[in-house]
């Protein structure tokens, strides 16, 4: 039975040599909230002690069309790394504190490298969150995905005090909107920028990008940032934060924007990284293109009180993140407006 499950395409021995190292790596994220064994059929986690009212804040994503430049360079633990840093971001902007991770591989044909590899990454990124890699699933699927590829998703939970909770309705005019730097395309925009750099540009996956002295896998490669350490020693002044992800900048930032209230950015405020203007000028895209696939070297924005902008750019430097004022709130409509072309 064995023998015929692996002609069909499923490699049993394979598995289970890949599920002892995926358990040595779990086992490295361990917290004290941790309950229960590694590799039962449910994860379990404790929910902090001393919370007066704790809020579980969940989120689920993947890193899209990111994986197929990390199998062409051969290298599996970087987006595995994204994955974490990705989900810490999105419930990062509503306060909450990762307490646990979950992750989802799916694909056809891959070995004991590239499965461990993965949940390798994804355990590093968890033990620099302090957070447990509390289960996952890895589903070997021939005839659904093809031969050697392979798609990477993730749970994450974290918790918040309810009345912490940060939903935008704080935001108010004359808020100021404070930029942090990106690490690159993070882990949107992919699909254009693999037609541009691959289609267009016709280069391979070693050959160098531009002017920029690094191959197209160091640049394409860049491990999405995580902002928790940017943020959250100044999360309680902060009114209202938002994750430059699909959609870019206008796509994001009204989603946590309350009525009456416009965003107007300027975009002469900071100068996007080459590796944009050089996808632009390859690939002929319009700057409002760019303003909605890409981040343009802005991964996160954080919307504050004059008064709070000190402490927070403060609390950014000492994690090594570049931060600058981007803009403003005005009264207006619930929409983002950029200052000038």
């Amino acid at each position: 039975m064995t023998r015929q499950y692996a002609e069909a395409g499923v490699d049993l021995e394979g598995a289970e040599a890949a599920k002892a190292r995926i358990g040595r790596a779990v086992a490295t994220t361990r917290t004290p909230l941790s309950v229960g064994r590694v590799g039962a059929f449910g994860g379990m986690v404790r929910i902090p002690e001393g919370m007066r009212r704790p809020t579980l804040v969940l989120s689920t994503d993947g890193v899209g069309t990111k994986v197929l430049v990390a199998l062409e360079a051969g290298r599996f633990d970087t987006v595995g790394e994204d994955l974490v840093n990705h989900s810490v971001n999105d419930i990062l902007v509503h306060g909450a504190t990762p307490i646990a991770f979950m992750d989802y591989i799916a694909g056809s044909g891959l070995g004991v490298q590239e499965i461990a590899g993965l949940v390798e990454g994804i355990a590093r990124g968890c033990r620099a969150h302090q957070m447990v890699l509390a289960g996952g699933e890895t589903a070997q699927m021939p005839g659904l995905y093809r031969a050697g590829t392979y798609d990477l998703a993730g749970t994450i939970v974290g918790v918040v005090e309810e009345d912490a909770a940060i939903h935008g309705d704080a935001i108010r005019s004359g808020d100021l909107l404070l930029g942090y730097a990106s690490t690159g395309l993070h882990t949107n925009g992919y699909t254009l920028a693999r037609r541009i750099v691959f289609e267009r540009m016709g280069l391979g996956i070693s050959d160098r990008l531009g002017g920029l002295d690094r191959t197209v896998a160091e640049v394409l490669l860049d491990v999405h940032r995580s902002y928790f350490r940017s943020v959250m020693p100044v999360i309680s002044q902060l009114h209202g934060l938002a994750h430059i992800t699909g959609g870019g900048i206008p796509g994001n930032l009204v989603r946590i924007l309350p009525a009456g209230c416009e965003a107007l950015v300027d975009p002469a405020s900071w100068e996007p990284p080459p590796l944009f203007t050089i996808l632009q000028r390859a690939g002929g895209i319009s700057s409002d293109e760019m303003r909605d696939v890409f981040n343009l070297g802005v991964g996160l924005i954080a919307v504050l009180p004059p008064e709070a902008l000190p402490a927070a750019q403060a609390a950014a430097a000492a994690a090594g993140v570049e931060t600058w004022t981007m803009g403003e709130i005005r009264p207006g409509e619930q929409t983002v407006r950029f200052a000038r072309p």
